[in-house]
């Protein structure tokens, strides 16, 4: 298993994801994401992230597309969400779900 199948897992399909209407997450700073971001996506900080944030989440019913800098904070993001049973999915860089999420 090559070092990008264990950060991202297997082939995820995010297309049919946002036709689901996942939630992109953004778990950057606030002064990363104000220079360059994804204007759909909700910024929550990755130490911002609480079990209140999550339920909020949680309470969304849709999937969640994790995203930050280079995929190693959206990945303990996903880690989190799925723990309390969220559909989640480490999307990596959030330049790499602007095709996506635009």
């Amino acid at each position: 298993m090559g070092l990008l199948q264990k950060l991202f897992g297997p082939k995820t399909d995010f297309q049919a994801l946002k036709d689901k209407g996942a939630i992109l997450l953004d778990v950057r700073n606030p002064g990363e994401v104000k220079s360059a971001g994804i204007k759909a996506a909700i910024n929550i900080p990755l130490q911002n992230l609480s079990s209140k944030e999550i339920t909020k989440l949680k309470s969304k019913n849709k999937p969640v597309v994790c995203v930050c800098a280079s995929g190693v904070r959206s990945n303990m993001a996903k880690s989190k969400l799925k723990a309390a049973g969220i559909d989640a999915y480490n999307g990596g860089a959030w330049s790499r779900m602007k095709p996506y999420f635009g």
